[in-house]
């Protein structure tokens, strides 16, 4: 049973295009954290940039940058949304903004040493799931782990029920995170489970210790605001 817990966690992916505003927003990744300490409610805060095409790529995608927050209650959440500079200089200089607010529903393992989500709801298979997976990779697995991107990659891109999926991360190559939404938990688990390659990978992952660390944490969407490439994927449960 989930302990009983207010906390939430939200999901925010930017899109930025031309010079100015990228470079601003490249900064954001070593200035950005500091500009969280002291936010009300502001349990966890990530900025992650992103790779190039879906996100799944050794190079790097300076458009596409994602800020991952963990949160005491929604209200904190809220206002910082609607009252922190940081913010608005971010949706100012941003042509695309999608938040996903989110209730931890299943977390294995730790994210710099520990583990950043408290399990607030129970997992309910019908319901939206949003999952987020996160690792780092040893360096003298670099090689063997990148190999392996491509292809899975490929076949994650319009997979049936998949709502939105992108490939982030803290620093380029060997600490690497994931994000996708999918409508329901049989979607998920049709390509995490039935998918070639990604069961090569995970049998690798058993077999080689790609990892130093790993972290697998499944949601559940219950709001969101802004919209994704295109889509408007919105969440009231």
């Amino acid at each position: 049973m989930p302990t009983p817990s207010s906390e939430i966690v939200t999901m925010t992916l930017l899109r930025y295009t031309g010079p100015v505003a990228r470079w601003w927003a490249f900064t954001q990744m070593g200035l950005g954290p500091g500009r969280f300490r002291g936010v009300a409610g502001l349990q966890t805060a990530k900025m992650l940039g992103s790779g190039a095409g879906n996100g799944f790529s050794i190079l790097p995608n300076l458009g596409v940058y994602a800020l991952l927050g963990v949160w005491t209650d929604e209200a904190a959440a809220r206002t910082f949304f609607a009252t922190h500079p940081w913010w608005a200089a971010a949706r100012r200089r941003s042509v695309e903004q999608y938040t996903v607010f989110m209730r931890t529903a299943v977390v294995h393992g730790e994210w710099g040493g520990k583990n950043p989500f408290q399990t607030t709801t129970e997992f309910v298979a019908t319901q939206p799931v949003a999952v987020i997976t996160r690792a780092t990779i040893k360096l003298r697995h670099l090689f063997g782990f990148w190999r392996f991107v491509p292809s899975v990659s490929a076949f994650v891109k319009d997979r049936p029920g998949q709502l939105l999926s992108i490939g982030v991360g803290e620093w380029p190559l060997f600490m690497q995170a994931t994000f996708s939404v999918w409508t329901s938990a049989e979607a998920m688990m049709d390509y995490a489970y039935r998918n070639p390659h990604h069961q090569e990978v995970i049998r690798k992952t058993r077999e080689l210790g790609w990892y130093q660390e790993e972290l697998f944490a499944r949601f559940h969407p219950y709001a969101s605001a802004g919209s994704w490439a295109g889509g408007d994927h919105q969440f009231n449960h």
